[in-house]
């Protein structure tokens, strides 16, 4: 590996450290037991699904897409913040894996750092994928591998809430009407909308679909629309719409309070789908909707299947057959229903909404959704986060107006 590769991967492992340290201990290095197979016949595969073991569907696919390749499969699954930590030192030492499935907000990062090939050079056809979706893993106008599925936020309600306040949910078509539909809810005696504000990436994960909605960029979070956005968030909770633990919600603990039955609409995701089928009311999904109508771009969430960079380049032939096999329409469909992720391709969306006609809204939400690198932010994003973070923060709590509390962000950005 050269020089200047080298150095731009020591930047990124500090970078990845230094945003995870807390989170998760880094353990020995990447080689040992994670080591490729000494024979070519055998090949690496690292992904984010550890709760998945040998036994599993997911691990049959693996080895399933293995053998019609002609060769063996090394599975070895991580926590995502671990993978990233893992993959930055594997690549350092030249050995990294022969796939690699990422979260894709990190394609970036590890695309910077020299880590993973473009579709040019492994010959991956993503003509398929839905060109939103693609965007998360495009950097500097080439493409670093093609989405295994996505997820997204919407807005889950509670039919019984929403019809004892009288409102009609056809007529939540934009942030007046929603705003309106609230002030009837609380009037009615119930609880309108909780979410998850909380300083971390969650917290900005889950203000985007109102920045983007607001017609904000991320590289100006001081805009008119973007102070619009937070402005609507402050507004409903000094009214009483909105409860001022989504200061500290998680989206887990926003979940729950969503789950109790008493409000009547929460923003969340795909992952809660199985949750909302147990709590014991009717419920619907809308996607979130812009200031002025049509659906908002939700960011997403999901996976990229990627091929690493390696010294041997006559690898790529087969590490592409053996993502095409995982990526392609069956397999998708399978691995998506497991995961509780939306497909990349229209196709196979098309198989998932006639089998589970529930999943509609999701598919719009997943279609109108938008990566959080997307724009070729890249690895600016973190930096941009952190600040929309803290903005939301300061304003929610009232220590900043809206106004004051993003033009310091823009200003830290800068």
């Amino acid at each position: 590996m050269n020089r200047p590769a080298r150095r731009r991967l020591t930047a990124a492992i500090l970078t990845v450290v230094t945003v995870t340290a807390g989170a998760s201990a880094c353990s020995s290095g990447a080689g040992s037991a994670d080591t490729k197979g000494a024979g070519s016949g055998t090949y690496t595969i690292w992904d984010p699904y550890p709760q998945f073991d040998k036994t599993s569907a997911w691990a049959k696919l693996l080895d399933k897409c293995g053998t019609e390749a002609g060769v063996k499969i090394k599975r070895t699954a991580f926590d995502t913040s671990d993978l990233t930590n893992k993959t930055l030192l594997a690549a350092q030492q030249d050995n990294s894996p022969d796939v690699l499935i990422v979260d894709n907000p990190v394609v970036s990062t590890l695309a910077e750092a020299g880590v993973l090939t473009t579709t040019d050079d492994n010959k991956l056809d993503t003509s398929k994928v839905n060109p939103n979706l693609l965007a998360a893993g495009q950097s500097g106008g080439k493409t670093y591998g093609t989405p295994i599925g996505a997820n997204t936020l919407a807005l889950y309600y509670n039919k019984a809430v929403l019809k004892d306040a009288g409102v009609d949910i056809a007529s939540v078509k934009d942030w007046k009407s929603l705003t309106a539909a609230l002030a009837k809810v609380k009037n009615a005696g119930k609880k309108g909308i909780t979410f998850s504000a909380i300083g971390t990436e969650e917290g900005s994960f889950q203000f985007l679909p109102w920045f983007w909605g607001s017609g904000a960029q991320l590289a100006a979070l001081d805009s008119d629309q973007a102070v619009s956005a937070l402005s609507l968030w402050k507004n409903w909770l000094d009214k009483g719409y909105a409860p001022n633990s989504v200061i500290n919600n998680t989206q887990t603990t926003s979940w729950q309070e969503f789950a109790s039955g008493d409000y009547a609409f929460a923003e969340n995701g795909t992952w809660q789908l199985a949750g909302a089928e147990k709590a014991g009311f009717e419920y619907g999904v809308i996607p979130v909707p812009g200031t002025s109508g049509g659906d908002a771009a939700a960011p997403t969430g999901g996976e990229f299947v990627t091929i690493p960079v390696q010294g041997d380049t006559g690898r790529y032939a087969t590490s592409q057959k053996l993502v095409s096999c995982l990526t392609n329409s069956q397999n998708l469909l399978d691995t998506d229903t497991t995961l509780s992720y939306v497909a990349p391709t229209a196709e196979v969306q098309d198989k998932q909404v006639a089998a589970n006609p529930d999943l509609k809204p999701w598919v719009d939400a997943v279609q109108a959704a938008k990566g959080r690198t997307s724009d070729d932010l890249g690895t600016k994003y973190p930096k941009i986060s952190e600040q929309m973070w803290k903005a939301v923060q300061s304003a929610l709590s009232g220590s900043a107006s809206p106004n004051d509390a993003l033009g310091s962000a823009q200003s830290a950005v800068k």
